[in-house]
């Protein structure tokens, strides 16, 4: 399927996290995480699924880097995992954990392949959370302390640094609704969660700088917001500014959006020049646009969520909506024009229900037009002038997808959760021959 071209500088990757893929959950001294917890609660997962083995990446890395290496991209985007590194979230490092990363990064780095590290995707360490998490002011300064251990131990390897993944998941959807681990439902009280983890991505971009880190940037979940009419206008700014803006504002523009002032104490003005450390680049995850109206009179929250309608959908319920990323990019580079340093896509993906057939092949096709539709959309991006320097498919395996267990399959990669066994998928072949030419 052909798509527009892009210059010989792009960058293609892919993209992985530890709690998804590694497994070995109570091996090498790993502590316990609050997706351990959460995964352990009934009722929280999907068919009371649970990610102690996952795709057992942690002893078949090499496997996977394999595939990587046979795959042709030039970066993988991986992350560390605290509770492996830090088994309380604070302290003196793990050996066993640090020596786990150092031949993951070894192998990675010997196939001819840049690793992009993130620092935390979601798995805090569940004595961190014992002690109010990201709640917890305290919570950014031990997140500081664990990115200096990472960056003095790994920035001789690593390309490009991450500190946190969708800060806004882990606010919205863990303390706000309650639907990922840390499983709380506070609402829009869960507000400063997001300035905590705004201020531990600052403290971690000066620690990484600190140790000798090359490129730091950051990696947030972006969705264009769509009113339904023009009476839900003030819905969408406000949703806007919570699940956008209160992410890029403070890193981007060193302020808050105005419209979630009531929820930020003053004091928190003081963080906002450690939070706007400058960037090397903007990592953008973009899954699906976001439709919203004006709140009914029971809802407490001053917006209301409706479906995006007329298009097709994932198996994951997503909206398939590629312009998205377009009218996403361009619209993030008219409100921050110079601000806003080169951008990476550093997630884009989808889940469908793949099956091996019978002849050992996995007919994906639906996951190469998803591709091949969002890499035209962004090469439009581009050609608007929105600075753009890489592509990162989410991801390479199929793996644990949160609440919903092992039923979204995600990967370029087929495993089979019995066997474990690795099946490229059509879509891994199709991107293959995209990336490599381009080199």
């Amino acid at each position: 399927m052909d798509i527009p071209a892009f210059p010989p500088y792009f960058l293609w990757g892919v993209s992985t996290s530890a709690f998804q893929i590694e497994g070995a959950t109570r091996e090498g001294g790993r502590g316990t995480s609050i997706w351990d917890t959460f995964t352990a609660t009934p009722g929280r997962i999907a068919r009371g699924e649970h990610a102690d083995v996952a795709t057992d990446h942690y002893h078949r890395y090499r496997e996977d880097v394999t595939l990587l290496a046979e795959l042709g991209v030039g970066a993988y985007r991986m992350s560390f995992a605290w509770p492996r590194i830090q088994p309380a979230g604070t302290g003196r490092p793990n050996p066993a954990g640090l020596d786990f990363y150092d031949r993951l990064l070894d192998a990675v780095c010997a196939a001819g392949i840049a690793p992009v590290a993130t620092l935390y995707h979601w798995d805090t360490p569940q004595p961190i959370e014992d002690a109010g998490g990201w709640l917890a002011r305290d919570t950014a300064e031990r997140f500081a302390d664990y990115a200096a251990i990472l960056g003095e131990r790994f920035a001789d390897r690593v390309r490009l640094w991450i500190p946190l993944n969708e800060p806004m998941v882990m606010s919205i959807y863990g303390y706000g609704i309650g639907e990922y681990a840390p499983g709380r439902t506070l609402l829009l009280d869960a507000i400063p969660t997001a300035h905590h983890q705004n201020l531990a991505h600052g403290r971690a971009v000066q620690a990484l700088r600190a140790a000798g880190a090359a490129r730091v940037g950051t990696a947030n979940n972006h969705s264009p917001i769509w009113p339904l009419g023009d009476t839900d206008l003030d819905a969408a700014r406000w949703l806007d500014a919570l699940l956008n803006r209160l992410f890029a504002d403070p890193v981007l523009l060193g302020g808050y959006p105005d419209e979630l002032a009531a929820h930020l104490p003053d004091r928190f003005a003081d963080d906002l020049p450690t939070i706007a450390q400058p960037l090397d680049f903007y990592g953008v995850n973009y899954y699906e646009p976001q439709a919203v109206a004006a709140p009914g009179p029971d809802n407490p929250l001053p917006f209301e969520l409706r479906p995006v309608s007329g298009y097709p959908r994932t198996t994951n319920d997503s909206p398939i909506v590629p312009d998205g990323l377009r009218e996403l990019l361009v619209g993030m580079r008219d409100r921050y024009g110079e601000a806003l340093p080169p951008v990476y896509v550093t997630e884009n993906g989808c889940g469908f229900a793949d099956e091996v057939d019978a002849d050992g092949r996995v007919r994906d096709r639906e996951r190469v037009e998803f591709l091949a539709a969002h890499l035209t959309a962004l090469r439009a991006a581009m050609d608007a002038g929105v600075d753009v320097r890489g592509y990162f498919v989410w991801s390479l395996l199929d793996n644990f997808e949160w609440s919903k267990g092992y039923a979204p399959r995600f990967g370029l990669v087929h495993v089979d959760y019995a066997t474990l066994r690795r099946t490229p998928k059509d879509s891994y072949f199709w991107y293959r021959d995209l990336v490599r030419p381009r080199a």
